[in-house]
């Protein structure tokens, strides 16, 4: 598969721009640029900024993920998991980090606190049908499959 290339822009309080932690990985590890130290008090949520803006091409989209990691130690995600970033989106990348534990947790000036899964998109043309095509499952929704 051949290589995207995304414009990034860092930004004055930028720490430092996103990296693969592994080669191979999916995600681009995002890291935090709060200029003060930040208290997630259990069970509510804050703005991290990251210090940087994306210019992603047209038929791409990114998303920003949990990373297992805090999720597994620290009971810490992503608010709005994922988070979509559009191709015309040129602001700053802001990751939501919602504290799902009992005790708070420090965002220091540097964390890794999420990832940027990078993908393409196709521009879908909705077709307006009577009705739709028969399948196995039907409409079958929540729970449809057993446990």
């Amino acid at each position: 598969m051949n290589a995207v290339r995304v414009a990034v822009q860092r930004l004055p309080h930028c720490y430092q721009l996103p990296t693969y932690a592994h080669t191979g990985d999916a995600g681009l590890d995002l890291y935090a640029a709060n200029t003060r130290t930040l208290t997630i008090a259990a069970a509510t949520f804050e703005r991290i900024p990251t210090g940087i803006a994306l210019g992603l091409p047209a038929g791409y989209m990114a998303f920003v993920q949990p990373r297992s990691g805090l999720a597994m130690r620290h009971g810490i995600s992503v608010l709005n998991t994922p988070g979509l970033i559009d191709s015309g989106y040129r602001g700053e990348i802001v990751v939501l980090l919602i504290n799902h534990s009992q005790q708070a947790f420090t965002v220091e000036r540097g964390h890794r606190i999420a990832q940027l899964v990078v993908l393409p998109v196709p521009t879908v043309h909705l077709l307006e049908v009577e009705a739709l095509d028969g399948t196995e499952r039907q409409d079958g929704g929540f729970g449809s499959s057993g446990v």
